[in-house]
């Protein structure tokens, strides 16, 4: 009888490290995969900006120098390698401040704002950045549930054995904390 409850007593052990194991890399496999997601819609967007800088370039002469940014931003951002995700988000944030005054160059030109091209492009990006910050959340969600079954006991004991690491979460750039000034003087 002490036998079949030593055995019985291993295989519950033996289920519940699997269990914690497995559950421990479905984790990390869905954080992998939401940073995978946050890489695709900036692919995405970087596949929109040549046509977006086209279609301005043919209205505006004036704002090279905000072209030149975004195309400088959006080189830079793809010869970024993806293990380095710091460097590859806080490039992301400065292309969308940058695309964002993009956007306010169409004000000063009325026949750009009312191109069907240049409307559609805008929506698409649009579209583009808002999966963009989805995607953080998720990833910033999957990483949290991670790093606190990381911490929790026991799955701790088994993060340790098997070298399971923290994830760093994805910031937001300290600028855009700033409260932006609003003025209603004429």
């Amino acid at each position: 009888m002490a036998t079949i409850v030593m055995i019985v007593i291993v295989i519950l052990l033996i289920a519940l490290y699997a269990g914690l194991y497995n559950g421990l890399v479905q984790l990390r496999t869905h954080a992998q995969e939401s940073w995978s997601q946050i890489d695709v819609q900036l692919q995405r967007r970087n596949d929109l900006i040549p046509n977006l800088v086209s279609t301005v370039k043919g209205y505006s002469k004036y704002e090279a120098s905000t072209l030149e940014k975004v195309t400088q931003l959006r080189s830079q951002l793809e010869n970024i390698p993806d293990s380095d995700r710091a460097q590859k988000m806080a490039v992301s944030n400065e292309l969308t401040g940058t695309l964002q005054s993009l956007f306010a160059v169409a004000e000063n030109y009325p026949d750009l704002k009312a191109s069907t091209q240049y409307q559609s492009l805008m929506e698409e990006l649009s579209n583009t950045e808002n999966k963009i910050a989805y995607s953080r959340q998720l990833y910033n969600s999957t990483v949290a549930n991670l790093d606190a079954k990381i911490q929790s006991f026991p799955s701790n004991i088994i993060a340790k054995i098997h070298h399971f690491k923290q994830m760093d979460y994805l910031q937001v750039p300290k600028e855009s904390k700033s409260v932006s000034k609003v003025s209603f003087d004429d």
